[in-house]
């Protein structure tokens, strides 16, 4: 089996609040690609994130990872200390971690999209969110927000997805037009279940598209390798989950098929 022949850069996507540094990675060819925004969790920008980012890439997706954190300035990646509790890199992180609201980052999502569109790897149509612990509702709000354009979203482990923040994923399900899948840890302090069963209501009663799944016995965190919480199967099962969302409502083209095919 043939590696797939990747390119990647980084870049400072211009939006309305500055320039926020972005990873992308896509194939070399058999584009153009459907695009992706990948949504960082409260740790921030990591190589376990650019993996991940590359993992997603390979089957043949334009995928954008952004540096959400970006309006704090350039100095905003941590090391793994931002795990613990009490450091300075944690300390650091929840200062501008607890500043975060949806609306901002919503208008990032407009802009980093809009800078996709002009680029030629691109197909300029359906587009992917995903996000991760604090971004699981940035992803979900994407689709509701922007309908027209982010057709399958996903959150996992997401946090306070049942909140009285504005734009709150639990009130504005209905307004999506694409497919959502939300994936709940069984155990997780920042998602517990009665939420989650609060939230499966609301899903439910809006009539969305989708899916809300707790994954039992795992832990929040559990899809990142480098977790004390690391769950293979369930991080296996996550990977499974996000490549059958997008493929049904994006659409990818083989970048090992020879382009004359």
């Amino acid at each position: 089996m043939f590696e797939t022949p990747m390119f990647e850069t980084i870049v400072e996507v211009p939006t309305r609040s500055g320039a926020c540094e972005t990873f992308i990675c896509h194939p070399e060819r058999n584009g153009p690609h459907p695009v992706v925004l990948l949504l960082m969790d409260a740790p921030g920008i990591r190589v376990e994130l650019y993996d991940m980012t590359r993992r997603l890439a390979s089957v043949g997706y334009y995928v954008m990872l952004p540096n959400l954190y970006y309006r704090a300035g350039n100095d905003t990646k941590y090391g793994p200390d931002v795990l613990t509790e009490g450091s300075d890199d944690h300390r650091a992180m929840r200062a501008i971690r607890t500043k975060m609201t949806i609306p901002p980052v919503m208008e990032d999502v407009a802009d980093l999209i809009s800078f996709a569109d002009e680029q030629p790897e691109t197909d300029g149509g359906a587009v992917g969110a995903h996000g991760y612990c604090m971004s699981g509702p940035y992803a979900l709000a994407a689709a509701a927000r922007y309908p027209e354009r982010v057709k399958a979203a996903a959150s996992f482990y997401g946090t306070w997805l049942v909140s009285d923040a504005e734009e709150s994923p639990h009130l504005s399900f209905a307004n999506g037009a694409g497919e959502i899948y939300i994936a709940c840890a069984e155990h997780d302090d920042l998602a517990p279940l009665p939420m989650v069963g609060e939230l499966q209501e609301c899903f439910e009663t809006s009539g969305a598209h989708g899916e809300v799944e707790i994954y039992p016995d795992v832990h929040h965190g559990f899809a990142f390798p480098g977790r004390w919480c690391y769950d293979q199967p369930a991080a296996e099962r996550h990977w499974e989950r996000l490549f059958a969302l997008y493929a049904r409502n994006l659409g990818a083209r083989d970048p090992d098929r020879p382009s004359w095919k």
